[in-house]
């Protein structure tokens, strides 16, 4: 699967593609809300995206977290473990449940991450970052 995501402070927009680039689902968060739309067209909506993720696609998107996570930081203000590298980099984060491992760097910022909990393991592998312009 591949993942485009546009993040901001107040809203996220994911579209989650198969291998071929067709789209299979598209989570869309604004304040305190997150709706999910199918490729068929049906929405559900709820006040979590890890929930509502977990219910109707199989496996838990852990939203709340992601964007410090990709920025190789904890989430303030919630309990971590971290291990770094001798370069003082994150390798190792553990948080909210999920076990974060950073695999690659490139130009300071993660490349490939594994994120696991039980029964479930997430790869990512980030091709592009763009800084939203003020």
């Amino acid at each position: 699967m591949n993942v485009q995501w546009r993040h901001l402070v107040a809203s996220d927009d994911l579209l989650i593609t198969n291998a071929i680039g067709q789209g299979v689902a598209r989570i869309s968060r604004s304040d305190a809300e997150v709706t999910l739309e199918m490729a068929d067209a049906r929405r559900f909506r709820a006040v979590d995206a890890e929930s509502l993720t977990e219910q109707m696609l199989g496996w838990r998107l852990p939203l709340s977290g992601l964007a410090d996570w990709l920025r190789a930081r904890p989430v303030p203000g919630h309990e971590a473990r971290t291990i770094v590298d001798a370069e003082g980099r994150l390798q190792h984060l553990e948080q909210d449940e999920w076990q974060i491992d950073y695999q690659e760097y490139r130009d300071s910022r993660p490349l490939r991450m594994r994120l696991s909990r039980p029964s479930l393991e997430l790869r990512l592998i980030v091709d592009s970052w763009r800084e939203a312009q003020p």
